[in-house]
């Protein structure tokens, strides 16, 4: 009797130190399942929550798998692009991984196939007619800036050559560097004197050539030849008859040599008949072939910078009329 007596104290002591916490009397099994308890089918975990506290805040939807943001909350650490000298506020493009043979700072033109060139109005400009230095941003079609270009001629030569002044045109990229420089030449800029035409040099970088546009002599038509750096014809631009911004956007084509293919354009837009008149502001876009070599891309733009001076450059009561001047 008395063997039975220890026997069950000690399996009533045993069951009572796999269960401290408790309080039960000796022989009463535990109160709660083991550790290793799931519930039983249809149980769904913890319940919600309960009188005096409070609800979760609205749009928490709990914490989410490791390694991902929690929805609706704010993001942080996000990249910012500022743009040298020019207002705050507007994007800069991000570079792109550069393409096998790139200049640098010509990655940005790889994976696009429109170009949007706006003109920066001067206010001396506007109030005392005195030719300052153009500025111009360049953007894609999302409106991010690609690139800033500014010129670089002094004042005599601005006013003294007016549109038809040699100038030099920088262009750089969104870490300040310049990638893209333009040169032109001082040419006559009369229809009769077919032996010294307008042209620009497009360098990238600064010093090494990539291309060329040439004008290229008729007597009726605007035209121009796109050139690479061995000064080999590449492509054609053709524009209108009369190149007169009146109301309407001007187009300038972009053509195969043998000009029977169109391949994209140079456009001059339309900015309202208060810009048009009393400012040389101008806005451009310019579409080529997405997988066109990035170095013609560049001397599409320096095409259009040169385009800009030779017919829209003074203001509406003295813009050249006619695509031959």
């Amino acid at each position: 009797m008395t063997r039975t007596v220890l026997i069950m104290d000690k399996q009533n002591t045993q069951m009572n130190a796999s269960h401290p916490e408790t309080n039960l009397p000796v022989g009463y099994p535990p109160q709660y399942p083991p550790t290793a308890f799931q519930g039983p089918p249809g149980y769904n975990g913890y319940p919600g929550p309960q009188v005096g506290y409070p609800p979760p805040p609205t749009g928490h939807s709990g914490p989410g798998p490791a390694g991902f943001p929690v929805p609706n909350q704010p993001m942080y650490n996000q990249p910012v692009y500022n743009q040298p000298g020019g207002a705050a506020g507007i994007p800069w493009m991000p570079a792109p991984p550069p393409p096998l043979n790139c200049p640098p700072g010509l990655e940005y033109l790889s994976q696009i196939d429109q170009v949007l060139i706006h003109q920066q109005i001067e206010l001396l400009e506007v109030l005392t007619g005195f030719e300052t230095n153009n500025k111009y941003e360049i953007k894609n079609s999302f409106g991010q800036r690609v690139y800033f270009a500014a010129e670089d001629t002094d004042c005599c030569t601005r006013n003294c050559c007016g549109p038809s002044r040699p100038f030099t045109l920088r262009i750089i990229d969104n870490m300040g560097q310049e990638v893209i420089t333009l040169e032109r030449p001082l040419r006559c800029s009369s229809c009769c004197c077919p032996c010294c035409l307008q042209e620009i040099e497009i360098q990238a970088p600064p010093g090494v050539p990539v291309g060329y546009v040439i004008q290229t002599w008729h007597p009726c038509l605007p035209k121009f030849t796109i050139q690479n750096e061995k000064r080999e014809d590449v492509l054609k631009i053709s524009g209108p008859c009369v190149v007169c911004s009146c109301c309407g956007d001007v187009d300038f084509e972009i053509k195969s040599l043998d000009e029977q293919c169109v391949v994209g354009k140079i456009s001059k837009h339309w900015t309202g008949i208060l810009r048009e008149a009393f400012t040389d502001a101008d806005n451009f876009g310019i579409q080529f072939p997405l997988d066109l070599d990035v170095k013609m891309k560049a001397v599409m733009i320096g095409a259009c910078f040169l385009i800009d001076f030779m017919f829209f450059e003074s203001t509406g009561s003295q813009e050249q009329k006619s695509g031959v001047w």
